[in-house]
């Protein structure tokens, strides 16, 4: 096994620490200021940008899995700042709304760690986002983490264990 360079191993383990620095700083923050998390703001900041979207098309938009999206708005519509109603087109799909509440806040809330965090993304190439991407997965895997389902950023609803690839 190929050992990195002293320099090299040193500067991927500090742009992971900044990473995750700024995501626990602005998640405190927003939590501590808004009482939402940075994931729930992200959730509420999207819905606001596809009013009356399902939880599907939620997902697909903070690239986030489906059953995540419907934790984290199951527990804003409790707070009371997102709507569910059937879909009147579809009647199978909910269709969300941010309520006055949820709305009153995000004119408030800066915009979401996430939403900049995508967009940091977005301005690599493809090849520059797979390669990241299946790095980070072959140093998670390293890690035994192959089986802990992520959760979406700081929300606890993710942090239960997941039965290894390719079981069920």
């Amino acid at each position: 096994m190929q050992s990195p360079t002293g320099d090299d191993a040193l500067r991927a383990l500090r742009e992971l620490r900044r990473l995750v620095h700024g995501i626990h700083r602005a998640s405190f923050s927003v939590e501590r200021s808004f009482g939402v998390t940075g994931a729930q703001l992200f959730e509420l900041r999207e819905l606001a940008a596809e009013p009356r979207a399902s939880i599907r098309a939620l997902s697909e938009r903070t690239l986030t899995d489906p059953s995540s999206v419907s934790v984290l708005v199951a527990r804003l519509v409790e707070r009371g700042l997102v709507s569910r109603a059937r879909d009147p087109l579809d009647r199978r799909k909910s269709a969300l709304s941010l309520t006055p509440t949820g709305r009153r806040l995000l004119a408030r809330a800066p915009e979401a760690y996430q939403g900049r965090l995508i967009k940091a993304l977005a301005a690599l190439s493809p090849a520059e986002v797979a390669a990241l991407g299946s790095t980070l997965a072959r140093v998670s895997d390293a890690l035994g983490l192959a089986s802990v389902a992520p959760p979406f950023f700081e929300d606890k609803a993710g942090e239960r264990e997941r039965p290894p690839r390719g079981t069920k």
